[in-house]
């Protein structure tokens, strides 16, 4: 991929999109972890355990970049995408997240919820960075100050616009199908642009549909049993 090229730059707003949507709630863990804190020690905690988690998921995505490059591993990840994206669209994310006592055990407590919530994040961010580990730096560069300090509007903009959440899952769908076509041993069956195009396009509108089929079935039901009540 060639610096600063109208692909580098599309993957680099791809990684953006998917770190605002997948971890817009991660920040608000952050806040939960150290709301039982003196408000002196709840701004250094929030600092450290955002460093901490910052480190631990570069980390992470370059190793799982890394890994992609293993024969036959793009087309996994590109599989498990699809699933995160089905799963994006269909369920709510709670934040149920134990307040730490003390200022390092909130800070423990940040940076081991968001290695955990942050799996998806991570291979999300390494499929669409196409092996660029530039693109990993600078989607977490840009993406996480505003997901740090800006969470709560986040939020309130996906609660407002939920087209918001069905634009994520589409592009993670996306990454998904293209992870897949980059399989070196599956591009023989994807060198005619039609098919690679024509497969991108249904992988994307299968979990999109998929997914608004199934939060369609239970809003009803939802509505159903409210009505019964």
């Amino acid at each position: 991929m060639e610096l600063f090229s109208m692909e580098f730059w599309s993957a680099l707003l791809s990684i953006i999109i998917i770190d605002l949507v997948l971890a817009g709630d991660n920040a608000i863990v952050i806040g939960l972890a150290a709301r039982n804190l003196p408000k002196q020690q709840q701004k250094q905690t929030i600092l450290w355990g955002t460093v901490g988690a910052i480190v631990i998921r570069a980390v992470a995505t370059l190793a799982v970049v890394w890994l992609l490059k293993i024969p036959g591993l793009l087309l996994v990840g590109g599989v498990l995408l699809i699933w995160i994206a089905y799963k994006l669209l269909v369920e709510e994310k709670g934040h149920e997240v134990q307040a730490g006592k003390s200022m390092w055990e909130a800070i423990r407590t940040i940076i081991i919820a968001d290695a955990l919530m942050g799996l998806d994040n991570v291979l999300a961010v390494a499929g669409a960075a196409h092996g660029s580990f530039l693109l990993v730096v600078l989607g977490l560069l840009i993406s996480v100050p505003v997901v740090v300090w800006g969470s709560t509007l986040i939020l309130k903009w996906v609660e407002r616009f939920p087209i918001i959440i069905t634009i994520g899952g589409a592009i993670l769908a996306w990454t998904a199908s293209k992870m897949i076509v980059d399989e070196p041993f599956l591009k023989g069956y994807f060198a005619n642009p039609v098919i690679k195009y024509g497969f991108e396009l249904l992988v994307v509108a299968g979990v999109v549909c998929a997914g608004m089929i199934k939060k369609g079935k239970e809003n009803n039901k939802g509505e159903a049993k409210a009505a019964n009540q």
